[in-house]
């Protein structure tokens, strides 16, 4: 086993960049030594990380979210209490118990690390997909004690402090964009193979998906990442981004200059759009469809 060495700490940013050096070669064996750990732990107690620019705290995060790794980044952190120095609501969701039913591993920290090595695998190095995990389920670090292990309304509860988080960075607007609806609607894409064609269609509508197509892969990446970062459930299949996708494809076929719109303006033409769009979703889910 290698080790990072205390030479890579020099100054508050190097503390980023230590954990995602471990990141990007965890699979190899390096770990961070101890004494490399106490050093990173001065400079977070002294205050410093609080004076680093935002622009270079994003960049160090976003390097780390496009490694093999990304779960050894948020742990050499935590490690060094860097976490609750940078990013508090993240740091908040270990110790903080979910269903066993739908989650073995209990702790919600430990289904975070978990979610971001599958959200690393199958984004090939896209670090929105993966920092958009990161934020999904923010929301559960503020359940009510009294409420646990339950986490109802956890996504909406999530929207602000993803807000928080990207503003704090700078995030770029597109990235910020995925992480929010990944936060807000992770759960309904769960839920896709269950649905009737109407609440499918406003998926599709809060994701802007008519508008943002390339968006939808990210967004199903990134919720399959959260359905099997789960203990023993890593590698079950998630029928429910490929279902969407159809839907959206079936969907995105029906335009309002191909159906009869004679007599018909203003908002009536969007709802015929949208009543064909709901017909065409209805018949792909039909048996033979």
């Amino acid at each position: 086993m290698r080790h990072v060495s205390d030479a890579f700490v020099e100054d508050p940013l190097r503390v980023l960049r230590v954990a995602r050096f471990a990141a990007r070669f965890a699979s190899l064996g390096f770990r961070v030594h101890e004494s490399t750990l106490t050093l990173m732990r001065d400079i977070t107690a002294s205050g410093e990380l609080q004076h680093l620019a935002a622009e270079r705290i994003w960049r160090e995060i976003e390097l780390a979210m496009k490694t093999n790794t990304p779960s050894a980044f948020v742990e050499v952190l935590r490690d060094c209490s860097a976490l609750e120095e940078l990013l508090p609501e993240v740091n908040r969701l270990f110790g903080i118990p979910q269903p066993a039913k739908y989650h073995p591993e209990i702790d919600t920290g430990t289904h975070l690390l978990m979610a971001l090595d599958v959200a690393a695998d199958l984004g090939k190095g896209e670090a929105d997909i993966v920092f958009a995990v990161l934020l999904h389920d923010l929301g559960k670090g503020i359940t009510p004690s009294e409420e646990l292990p339950s986490h109802r309304g956890h996504e909406v509860a999530g929207v602000p402090l993803v807000d928080a988080v990207c503003h704090r960075f700078k995030v770029p607007n597109a990235v910020h964009d995925l992480a929010r609806k990944v936060c807000l609607l992770h759960l309904r894409c769960h839920r896709m193979l269950e649905v009737r064609p109407l609440t499918a269609l406003r998926l599709l509508e809060k994701l802007d998906a008519f508008r943002q197509p390339a968006l939808l892969p990210d967004f199903v990446a990134a919720c399959e990442a959260d359905y099997r970062g789960r203990k023993g459930l890593q590698d079950r299949p998630y029928p429910q981004g490929e279902h969407l996708k159809r839907v959206f494809q079936t969907a995105s076929e029906i335009r309002a200059r191909d159906l009869d719109l004679k007599g018909v303006s203003g908002p009536e033409v969007g709802e015929r759009l949208r009543q064909a769009r709901v017909e065409a979703i209805a018949n792909l889910n039909s048996p033979g469809g």
